[in-house]
C-alpha cells in the first residue's frame, strides 16, 4: 500500500480493505470519504473475474455507498487477467527460477469454482466449458475459466514455453458439485509417469501469498508430486510487493 501510494504521489489516496477480514472494505471507503475524494477507483485483487470474488467486492462496495448522501464517481477494474504489467511481473518471477533449474513442465494452478458458477454467467450460452476458452473475447471476458486460460497462454508466451510444456488446472474444490477440471491434485500425480520429474508451479489467481499458495500449492502438492515419483516441485511466489507489480497496479489506476 505504501509503495503504491509513494508511486502514485499526492494526487491519489490509497486505501486498503478486505472483503471478510480487517481492515474492512467499509473502513477503506470511509477513509476515502474523509479525504473528500471526487472519484473512487476500486481494484479487487483478483486477476480473473468471478462473481464469488470480484463480483462480491463490487456488491459490497455498492451496498455501503448507497447509504451515503453524496456518492462520488465510482469505477471498478473488474479483471486484469491479460494486463501486460501483471503478466510481465509474474513472468519475471518465473524466469528467475528457470535460470537456476531446468524444469520439465509448468503447472498453472488456479483456485477452483463450481461449474454452475461459470455456466450461470455465460453470455447467452456461449460457454461450453471447452474450446470456447481457447480465445479471450468480449463474449467470455467475464468467464472465469476463459480468463484463467488467457492468463496461462500469456504467461507461457512470456516464459518462452510451448503449449505441450504447460498445464492448466484447478485446486481447492469443495462439496459434491462438479467443479472446474482438470483438478490439480489429479494431474500432478500423472506427470511423473510421463517422464516429467521437475515442475515449476504457478498460482496466478492470487497476487499475494496466502495459505492456499504456500501450504496447498507449495507444500501439499509438492508432497503428492514427490510421492508419485517426481523429483522437484517449485512454487513461484506471488507478486506481493514486487516493484514490477507495484508499477503494474499504478499503470492500471492511471489508465482507468
Amino acid at each position: 500500500q505504501k509503495k503504491l501510494q509513494d508511486s502514485l504521489g499526492s494526487g491519489y489516496h490509497v486505501a486498503f480493505g478486505m472483503r471478510y477480514q480487517s481492515p474492512s472494505i467499509k473502513s477503506a471507503l470511509e477513509e476515502l470519504r474523509e479525504q473528500s475524494v471526487d472519484r473512487i477507483i476500486v481494484l479487487p485483487l483478483f486477476p480473473q473475474y468471478a462473481s464469488a470474488s470480484t463480483g462480491s467486492v463490487q456488491d459490497k462496495v455498492m451496498e455501503i455507498v448507497k447509504d451515503w448522501w453524496v456518492i462520488p464517481n465510482i469505477s471498478f477494474i473488474s479483471s486484469f487477467c491479460d494486463d501486460e504489467g501483471f503478466i510481465n511481473a509474474f513472468a519475471t518471477l518465473g524466469r528467475q527460477h528457470m535460470a537456476k533449474e531446468d524444469y520439465d513442465h509448468v503447472v498453472f494452478s488456479y483456485h477452483g469454482v463450481p461449474e454452475r458458477h461459470v455456466l450461470k454467467g455465460s453470455d447467452n450460452g456461449y460457454c461450453k466449458l471447452g474450446s470456447c476458452c481457447n480465445s479471450y473475447n468480449k463474449r467470455n471476458k467475464y468467464c472465469y475459466r476463459a480468463s484463467c486460460y488467457a492468463t496461462s497462454r500469456l504467461l507461457a508466451a512470456a516464459l518462452g514455453i510451448r503449449e505441450d510444456q504447460y498445464s492448466v488446472a484447478f485446486q481447492s474444490r469443495l462439496g459434491k458439485d462438479p467443479w472446474l477440471t482438470p483438478y490439480t491434485d489429479f494431474i500432478l500425480k500423472d506427470l511423473p509417469g510421463k517422464g516429467i520429474k521437475k515442475v515449476l508451479a504457478y498460482s496466478p489467481a492470487f497476487v499475494a501469498d496466502c495459505l492456499e499458495t504456500t501450504i496447498e500449492v507449495g507444500e501439499e502438492f509438492r508432497e503428492m508430486f514427490i510421492e508419485a515419483g517426481g523429483e522437484k516441485w517449485q512454487l513461484v511466489e506471488s507478486l506481493n510487493s514486487h516493484p514490477l507489480w507495484v508499477e503494474a497496479v499504478k499503470e492500471m489506476v492511471l489508465k482507468n
